[in-house]
């Protein structure tokens, strides 16, 4: 079945997206954490689907991401991996899992992708851990770089304010952008930095760079689906777009259920056996 925009029903992959830079097609990416909305938001036809550690704020009421485990990564991925067809599928590795060292990173991205059958896998940070992505892309598996705001970092920036705002800052994430393409990264999720930065780093690089927060002249957009659906009423930050009110729709249909159900209303005589 084809998606709701997408006529091309073929599996997208690291090569694909690369080839839609190429060619200037903008890549579209949204966030899923379970079988259902993996399903939605892949057969609505976006290109790549991110099991984010945003599980962590967005699933299990976390104020940081930092609290998400491998087994808890492993558990959404599994789940989000059986609903899609045709997205790219890509897993955070979570705060702690690849910051020790190059060993411990390759055992547990293997982990990952062995145990939950994602495409390929995100890790935040530049130069710093560059020694661990070279080892883990030797190991055969796609990894997707973050820069900018970086949230497993949340405790050293001190705030969740725009990044590279400053020259030094904004010179060491151009710096770490190319030293993540030229380590073999097939994309850069670039997060919360200014527009004109953004649009620099996409046209200096040869890999597709994906914003949220980081204005219209990369390569695609990200977002938390929650967020963009209107799941969520607390977060509001300048880059989100709601598309629905689906907080006010649930709310008001759950409403009308518990009254149904006090009323005896439900079930009526057509809905038992």
């Amino acid at each position: 079945m084809a998606g709701y925009l997408v006529d091309d029903t073929r599996k997208v992959t690291t090569h694909r997206l690369i080839e839609m830079k190429r060619q200037g097609k903008k890549i579209a990416m949204l966030t899923a954490y379970d079988y259902t909305m993996a399903q939605i938001v892949d057969g609505a036809g976006v290109d790549a689907v991110l099991i984010g550690d945003s599980a962590s704020n967005v699933m299990a009421g976390n104020v940081t991401t930092l609290p998400m485990t491998l087994d808890q990564m492993i558990y959404h991925a599994t789940s989000v991996v059986r609903g899609v067809k045709r997205a790219l599928v890509v897993c955070d590795m979570p705060f702690g899992s690849y910051q020790v060292n190059a060993t411990e990173g390759v055992s547990n991205a293997i982990r990952i992708m062995k145990e939950s059958g994602c495409d390929a896998l995100k890790l935040e940070g530049g130069v710093e851990i560059i020694d661990t992505v070279k080892t883990i892309l030797a190991a055969g598996i796609p990894i997707m770089g973050h820069l900018g705001l970086t949230p497993q970092s949340i405790n050293k920036f001190g705030t969740y304010a725009v990044r590279a705002r400053e020259e030094a800052e904004a010179n060491k994430l151009i710096e770490d952008a190319h030293a993540l393409e030229e380590a073999g990264c097939f994309g850069l999720v670039l997060e919360k930095i200014p527009a004109g930065l953004a649009a620099r780093v996409a046209s200096e690089l040869t890999i597709p760079v994906i914003g949220i927060g980081a204005g219209g002249g990369v390569d695609g957009q990200v977002l938390v689906v929650d967020d963009m659906l209107g799941m969520s009423k607390g977060f509001s930050p300048k880059f989100l777009r709601r598309y629905a009110d689906l907080h006010t729709v649930m709310t008001d249909a759950i409403g009308q259920y518990v009254n149904d159900v006090k009323s005896q209303d439900f079930p009526n005589t057509d809905e038992q056996y």
